[in-house]
């Protein structure tokens, strides 16, 4: 059988066939947390991601962990930015919250 590369009849582009296969495993939000987090310096940037001790996120939470108070303090006042820049890259059910520890 020869292939027609106008027929695009069956063809599933490549991202859409692995978000269909995440979510027919129900991986789809592991993969969503594990790219919020792989995402945190170039979202933030070095000099906040190296002032950061640890970042996970549960159910939409992303939880930050300072290594100084300051940085803590420094950080609420942008908190609302950040949480805007992760919906931007990863769309609004993502990342709903910022919760400092």
């Amino acid at each position: 059988m020869k292939y027609n590369k106008d027929d695009k009849a069956g063809i599933t582009p490549i991202g859409d066939a692995i978000r269909n296969l995440l979510n027919s495993y129900q991986l789809e939000s592991k993969y969503d947390e594990a790219r919020v987090i792989a995402s945190w310096e170039r979202l933030v940037g070095e000099p906040i991601a190296k002032r950061t001790k640890k970042v996970f996120i549960k159910r939409g939470v992303l939880f930050v962990e300072f290594k100084t108070a300051s940085m803590k303090n420094d950080f609420l006042l942008h908190k609302s930015k950040v949480i805007e820049l992760f919906q931007q890259e990863f769309g609004k059910g993502v990342v709903t919250d910022i919760a400092i520890i």
